[in-house]
């Protein structure tokens, strides 16, 4: 069996920025508002009043000090304070397609792929903005690709789930070459008006090129050693927006239908669970958590990646083995190790080992091992 390799990443990020001392500034005047227009009831004990943040609080508590939005100005207004993006008839292609077309492009050029080159197509990612048809259905039809195609999400680690799947499809010769696309766009699904969380996510899309090794056309790829998946069920995150929410009108609060964590148990429970599965896996393919050359982790939060480093190379998180983008990108859910790979890999001579590592709600763990290798094309 040829081996199965990654010839080609590509990132789609968003035109417009929104940094830290700008989103707090919409975030604390909404909270002035509020509590100015509800004094009476906090002053008599029926109302709890809210607590500004600050840009400081931000940064010290997740790393991140912007991140990438498709709409700034319905985020930053305070009486809104959530995306306004255009309404797509069924004739127009979706928000989630146009996005994934400019990613898988940079992909398929970086990969030298065609449309015809391509079997499949695999749309991962957190949510989707309609049940059906699947995005990936559009994706593949706006490429003009043959073959399948199909939606899958588990939130944060929608990617490398993603991944281990096209290698599965690829291993028992379904397809010869697959893409597969990530487009989060999680300021969508974000409370604006949460303190703990309104400041976590940022909107990308991101698509991985994975192939046989004997269909490729580029010379230095990396060769996917192992994948490896876990799951283990936990309601720490959580969203309740679904399609029987019609069925049960006011029963589900509007914070429940958004992006709701316990952020410190989340943090005490994935760090160990997430390190665990990365060094048993590496165990399994005799390589010693030193050998890696690099580790690409998912870009939930710097503290919770610094835990992970040290439990796993005894290092602090450095530019040149852990390289992070969450001071720009801030979280971008599933997209968030993909980013940091396309944009940290080129200087890995043949031969080095790395992991690309994510994990999220569910929870959901994925590790996929991989080695830079020079083929004879």
């Amino acid at each position: 069996m040829a081996r199965i390799v990654i010839s080609g990443t590509g990132v789609f990020t968003p035109p417009f920025s929104i940094s830290n001392e700008e989103l707090v500034h919409s975030f604390n005047t909404f909270v002035r508002n509020f509590n100015r227009e509800h004094q009476d009831e906090i002053a008599a004990g029926t109302c709890q009043a809210l607590a500004e943040s600050s840009a400081e609080f931000i940064e010290k508590a997740s790393g991140i000090k912007s991140r990438f939005v498709l709409d700034r100005e319905g985020v930053l207004d305070p009486a809104i304070m959530c995306p306004r993006l255009p309404f797509r008839s069924v004739e127009e292609r979706s928000i989630q397609c146009e996005i994934s077309v400019a990613a898988a492009r940079e992909a398929m050029e970086r990969a030298g792929k065609n449309p015809e080159d391509l079997d499949a197509v695999i749309v991962s990612c957190s949510n989707t903005e309609r049940p059906y048809p699947a995005i990936a259905v559009e994706v593949q039809d706006a490429l003009g690709i043959s073959g399948f195609a199909f939606d899958m999400n588990i939130a944060c680690s929608s990617a490398t789930f993603g991944i281990q799947t096209a290698v599965d499809s690829i291993f028992r010769g379904n397809a010869r070459a697959i893409l597969m696309v990530n487009p989060e766009i999680c300021s969508g699904h974000l409370n604006f008006r949460d303190r703990d969380s309104h400041f976590i996510f940022g909107d990308v899309c991101t698509a991985v090129i994975v192939e046989r090794e004997d269909y490729c056309r580029k010379k230095d790829v990396f060769e996917i050693i192992g994948t490896k998946l876990a799951t283990k069920y936990s309601t720490n995150i959580y969203n309740r927006l679904g399609f029987l929410e019609r069925t049960r009108p006011g029963q589900t609060s509007e914070k429940e239908k958004l992006f709701v964590q316990e952020g410190r148990k989340v943090f005490k429970e994935v760090v160990p669970l997430a390190t665990e599965i990365i060094r048993n896996h590496l165990a399994e393919h005799d390589i010693a958590p030193s050998d890696l050359k690099r580790v690409w982790l998912h870009q939930a939060n710097l503290n919770m990646n610094q835990l992970m480093c040290k439990k796993l190379l005894g290092v602090e998180i450095t530019d040149g083995v852990t390289p992070t983008i969450l001071d720009t990108y801030a979280n971008t859910a599933s997209a968030g190790s993909i980013i940091c790979f396309h944009k940290n890999h080129e200087d890995l001579k043949e031969h080095d080992l790395g992991v690309i590592c994510s994990f999220g709600a569910g929870y959901s763990v994925g590790n996929i091992i991989v080695r830079r290798i020079h083929l004879d094309t």
